[in-house]
């Protein structure tokens, strides 16, 4: 854990002990919660979403007092799931954890369907961390320049998987391919980031791109090839993975994020003691260390400043999905 983290979480968590402090309503006299917490992933198991999802799990039924048991539920860019969560019964005992494709759903609506924002009340931003473009051994591709170079010299030839069509990962690797001189590859749609690395893992694919915490195992053990994050500099948990701004891409930087929302209506109380018991889950230093492997960063971030970095999202996903004629995934 570094001495960065240790100081944010010091700061943190005095401010959480007073808002766990913050009565339950005075209809709800029994202690809170009473029975497990549901926790919606709206992916399928083995991507970064559900990764982070598996490494609070414990730590947070601890500090709840509870069970936290993980339902996933995949399909359609993570709407499939973030519809079942905003149907829900919103009594505190079923939460959403969304990373920004939930931004870009927002941002590029389905035609007919109603948008989803406004079903959910976000009650923590959690985490942060890059994106990663992986290939697999056979590949050829050594370096993030070797994979620009050949996509350059073969438009639209190379397939890049990523986890839905106008998914966050879809999306970045737009923005990407746009910094690094406007490169053009056909990006190949799956139902998460899990299914999308057994299948890059197999060779089916030339590169994938995912969160980098999703393959951030395979790489170490060498079932994939890192090629490049998409932070603004390197990761902490793998220095030798490039940042894409220094090798293909000057000035690049594009973070995923993920955070936990609840139902519209949950109890205010309830939304609190969530996000203390999270708050004090990211400053423990044993899930620091292990989020820092997978190439993660506590955030920690409250309600106002969680919102602002969703619209920040939203605005732009939706400048490169009309400068692409990106539509949102049905």
């Amino acid at each position: 854990m570094t001495n960065i983290n240790r100081r944010r979480f010091a700061a943190l968590l005095p401010a959480a002990a007073t808002v766990a402090a913050t009565p339950f309503p005075s209809h709800a006299q029994d202690p809170f919660p009473v029975r497990p917490i549901r926790l919606i992933v709206p992916w399928p198991p083995g991507g970064g979403v559900d990764t982070f999802a598996r490494v609070i799990q414990g730590p947070l039924g601890s500090q709840l007092g509870q069970t936290v048991v993980i339902d996933n539920i995949g399909g359609g860019s993570g709407r499939v799931g973030t519809q079942t969560a905003s149907r829900a019964q919103p009594d505190g005992y079923t939460f959403l954890l969304a990373n920004d494709t939930f931004a870009a759903t927002e941002a590029l609506p389905v035609a007919g369907a109603a948008t989803l924002r406004s079903a959910f009340t976000p009650v923590t931003l959690a985490i942060s961390g890059p994106q990663g473009v992986f290939t697999h051994p056979r590949s050829g591709f050594v370096t993030i320049e070797d994979f620009v170079a050949a996509a350059k010299a073969r438009p639209g030839v190379l397939n890049v998987g990523v986890p839905g069509l106008a998914s966050s990962q879809h999306l970045t690797s737009e923005l990407l391919l746009r910094a690094a001189g406007n490169v053009s590859v056909t990006h190949v749609p799956y139902r998460g980031g899990g299914p999308l690395l057994q299948d890059l893992i197999a060779g089916n694919i030339d590169a994938g791109v995912v969160t980098f915490a999703a393959g951030a195992q395979q790489a170490a053990s060498g079932q994939l090839v890192a090629l490049a994050v998409t932070s603004p500099a390197r990761s902490p948990g793998f220095p030798k993975v490039p940042a894409a701004a220094e090798a293909v891409a000057p000035g690049f930087a594009q973070t995923t994020w993920m955070g936990l929302f609840a139902p519209k209506g949950t109890p205010e109380a309830a939304q609190l003691l969530f996000h203390t018991a999270v708050l004090a889950v990211l400053g423990d230093s044993k899930v620091i260390d292990r989020l820092t492997t997978l190439g993660f960063e506590p955030a920690g971030l409250d309600r106002t400043r969680f919102v602002q970095l969703f619209d920040q999202t939203i605005a732009t996903f939706a400048n490169i999905a009309a400068e692409k004629g990106i539509a949102g995934a049905s």
